[in-house]
């Protein structure tokens, strides 16, 4: 079952590195926002080089208003140098950062994988189609009230 966002705002931010994992990611992330009754003029989008830049941009949109929720968008592939973790690695943790820091939900879809061709299984809206779960993780979250507490132990 998914959400009713009816009169939500999103965001999609895609990182365009591959183009085509990014089209498909974001395909994906729309057919979920249409899921769930959110209207196409109350997604925006953004595309940025990479996924490192992510989280910046995240920020920046949040910054301006009139965003209910977040989907990040794309893909880090590993390589023969460790470029993979730093980017990976600092991406995840800058959006969870922005996230934390602005209550603003952020649905995780960027994804690493050792191949290409992972990454463009996990990406195809006919396979594994992660931009859809990241666009529905993004709206779940809005409804989970933002003074929720857990008490301490």
């Amino acid at each position: 079952m998914t959400p009713n966002c009816e009169g939500k705002r999103f965001v999609i931010i895609t990182a365009r590195f591959y183009p085509q994992i990014a089209d498909w990611l974001e395909a994906g992330a729309r057919r979920a926002l249409r899921a769930c009754n959110v209207r196409e003029e109350d997604i925006r989008t953004y595309a940025v080089p990479g996924c490192f830049e992510l989280p910046l941009a995240a920020r920046r949109v949040i910054s301006e208003g009139n965003t209910d929720a977040i989907v990040a968008l794309g893909a880090v592939v590993r390589g023969e140098t460790a470029h993979f973790d730093y980017v990976a690695g600092e991406a995840a943790r800058g959006i969870m950062d922005v996230q934390l820091a602005t209550g603003v939900p952020i649905g995780f879809g960027v994804l690493t994988t050792d191949t290409l061709e992972q990454a463009e299984f996990r990406a195809d809206p006919k396979r594994g189609d992660k931009g859809y779960h990241a666009a529905l993780a993004a709206a779940a979250l809005l409804g989970i009230p933002a003074d929720t507490r857990v008490p301490a132990r």
